[in-house]
Formats: C-alpha cells, sequence, structure tokens
C-alpha cells in the first residue's frame, strides 16, 4: 500500500470528504463522513468474508487428508493381520485423499490471495481518492497461515505414507 500515513489528520480528511462532496454534489458534511466510515467498514466485512471462506476451504481440506491418512493406517494394520488386499492399496488411495486435500488446499489459498490483493488494491484507490478513511489496517490473515501450516503437515504426511519415514510412518 503507497498509503503515505494511514492517520491523516482531521483537516485532511475534510478537505478529501469536501472534495468528494464537490464531486458528488452533495453539501452534506456529517452525511459524507458516515457513508465514507461506513465504506471503510464494509471493506473489513468482506476481509473476514474471505477469510471464513477460507476456514471453510480448510475444513474440508483437512477432513480428506485426515480421512486419507486413517484410511492408510487403518487398512495398513488390516494387511498385516487379515491380508487378502493388495499391499499398495491402502496406501495409494490414502495418498489420493491426502493429496486431493492438498489441491483443495492450493486452490483455496491461491484464489484467497489473489482476493485479497485486488481488495487491497481496491481500498487503497478509495484512500487516495479520499472516499474511504484509512486508519485500520490489514494486517496479514490468520488463516492463511494456518492453511499454509496445514498444506506443509499434508505435504509430510504424502512423504511419510508414500516413502514409509517418519514423522507418520
Amino acid at each position: 500500500m503507497n498509503d503515505p500515513d494511514p492517520t491523516r489528520t482531521l483537516g485532511d480528511r475534510a478537505l478529501s470528504i469536501a472534495h468528494a462532496a464537490q464531486l458528488l454534489g452533495g453539501n452534506d458534511q456529517a452525511s459524507l463522513e458516515l457513508s465514507s466510515r461506513r465504506t471503510g467498514m464494509s471493506f473489513q466485512r468482506t476481509r473476514m468474508s474471505a477469510d471464513r471462506t477460507l476456514m471453510s476451504i480448510i475444513r474440508t481440506a483437512l477432513s480428506l487428508i485426515g480421512f486419507g491418512f486413517t484410511i492408510y493406517q487403518f487398512f495398513g494394520h488390516m494387511l498385516q493381520t487379515v491380508g487378502g488386499l493388495r499391499p499398495h492399496a491402502p496406501r495409494n488411495f490414502g495418498v489420493a485423499l491426502v493429496a486431493l486435500g492438498l489441491v483443495l488446499l492450493t486452490l483455496g489459498i491461491v484464489y484467497h490471495v489473489r482476493y485479497m490483493q485486488g481488495l487491497r488494491a481496491e481500498r487503497a484507490l478509495m484512500i487516495r481518492e479520499g472516499l474511504v478513511h484509512g486508519e485500520s489496517r490489514y494486517p496479514i490473515s490468520l488463516t492463511l497461515i494456518t492453511a499454509g501450516l496445514l498444506w506443509l503437515l499434508g505435504l509430510l504426511a504424502i512423504v511419510s505414507m508414500t516413502f514409509n519415514i517418519a514423522p507418520f510412518a
């Protein structure tokens, strides 16, 4: 974001609101100020909505990764006790489910990052034009960090299942 100082003074804000009033043809300063604040809050709500969408993708990917690893473990132990299955069937099915979870998670992360970049660019443009106040920051999403860590965990699970090595072997 190229906003020089998000904590602009009230005088600067009043000038930008006056400019917006001139552009929009209105002269009610209080109404324009409230509208600007509501628009800023709507950016925050949209950001939180994108985080909730990523969280639902994380839940689905975690279910697939967990179920795939459970299938691998359960049927792997069944092979040792009962037999009758092909030796690599549980591993292949488990790896396929974990890989599907990782693909879903990768697509969710890419979508989230692109969406947030667009949202930040739109917000920065509106701040530069004086239509939105820029006091609140856009920190990195903890949901995105969690998704990245889950992606690494899924990758470790695939490596462990494929090569039968630690940490999950």
